[in-house]
């Protein structure tokens, strides 16, 4: 077990029931407050044996960045708190602002194109404006670098397929940052689902809306602004995680201002099930989840997407569950150590957000660009 938060050592010993927690004798008396919980055993040491040794000579993975904006800005602190991740190296066009970031994170070099990148670091996580993903992801991939591409991912199908397939002929890993399918709590709250406490699941609605400046570049119709680009991927997540890719019919509405959409709407048909999500930049409402099954519901209030707590829910009240989990900081260390862990271990590695959910992330950004189904409020 991956120890998260301070203090899990005794939620797991009484989770599990466990009757001895041993550790090596140069920890003794360290661990003494957990015999109130259970046995504490302190092994003698394997002569020239350290666990802590081991960790230390453990191989680093070093990040570079593309992009040096507010995510790059939250993304930079966060492996400092992840075994075996460091950033290396930061590039953007913009040299003035690259320099400034540079020297605001002690990041140890500037790089002045992307060959310099390529050549300080071992992966690239991408965190440039949107639009500009597919080129830097696909330029990283040919370098032989494995990828972690901020949302959202791409603008179209073709274009996810292609990186993908680079991917996986250079046996590269290429993952999305989408954080909220990192986090403990929703990789619970799947496998609760998966295992039929609500009954069969017919809806799925899910909500993320912010209020921002007006003048924001997230609202320039010029480089695929607007609601839809900025935050989909968001409630895809839960729908596609939930229901599966294979829907029917997909319809938006969606309330225009200066060619971009500050509020959308989109609605699913599934052969059983629904499925709805409202994203807005200039409009506000409750940003919380809700699942509805044939023997329950689920309700993940707001903020969903930072997932630390939700409830199971029945017709008798009597049998409500409400759980709890960690959820540290921005979120984004638990995306950092699945893509560390997953570049340093052989062999076989489970996706959180699938190769398939991700090609429909793009393809329904590809739908709703192309106007399909679009109807303008």
């Amino acid at each position: 077990m991956i120890e998260e938060y301070r203090g899990q050592k005794i939620d797991d010993i009484q989770k599990y029931g466990v009757d001895v927690f041993a550790i090596g004798s140069d920890w003794e008396g360290y661990f003494d407050y957990l015999n109130e919980f259970c046995k504490v055993i302190y092994l003698p040491r394997t002569q020239g044996a350290s666990s802590t040794l081991l960790r230390q000579k453990r191989p680093i993975v070093n990040i570079g960045i593309i992009g040096t904006g507010s995510i790059a800005s939250r993304f930079v602190p966060e492996p400092k708190n992840v075994n075996s991740a460091s950033v290396s190296v930061a590039y953007n066009p913009n040299q003035e602002k690259c320099v400034s970031f540079c020297e605001k994170f002690l990041i140890p070099i500037v790089a002045r194109d992307l060959e310099e990148l390529y050549e300080n670091c071992d992966a690239v996580y991408i965190a440039s404006p949107h639009y500009t993903h597919y080129e830097y992801a696909k330029s990283a991939l040919n370098a032989g670098k494995s990828v972690l591409c901020e949302t959202p991912f791409v603008f179209s199908k073709k274009q996810a397929e292609e990186l993908y397939s680079i991917a996986e002929k250079k046996e590269l890993l290429l993952q999305i940052a989408l954080k909220t399918a990192y986090c403990p709590a929703f990789g619970h709250l799947f496998s609760l689902l998966k295992s039929g406490v609500i009954g069969e699941i017919v809806e799925v609605n899910a909500s993320v809306t912010t209020l921002t400046d007006e003048n924001s570049a997230k609202l320039d119709s010029k480089y695929f602004g607007g609601i839809m680009s900025e935050n989909a991927c968001f409630p895809l997540l839960p729908i596609f995680k939930f229901l599966g890719t294979k829907f029917r019919n997909i319809n938006f509405y969606s309330k225009m201002k200066n060619d971009v959409d500050m509020f959308t709407k989109a609605v699913f048909r599934y052969d059983h099930a629904v499925a709805s999500f409202q994203v807005g930049l200039g409009v506000k409402t409750e940003g919380s989840l809700t699942i509805a099954g044939t023997k329950g519901h689920v309700y993940v209030p707001a903020p969903w997407w930072k997932t630390d707590y939700f409830e199971v829910r029945y017709e008798d009240q009597n049998y409500n569950k409400k759980y709890f989990y960690p959820y540290v900081g921005e979120g984004l260390r638990y995306e950092i150590k699945d893509f560390v862990v997953a570049i340093l271990t052989d062999g076989y590695y489970f996706s959180k957000v699938s190769k398939e959910e991700n090609l429909m992330m793009a393809e329904v950004q590809e739908i709703y660009i192309l106007g399909k189904n679009v109807y303008k409020l």
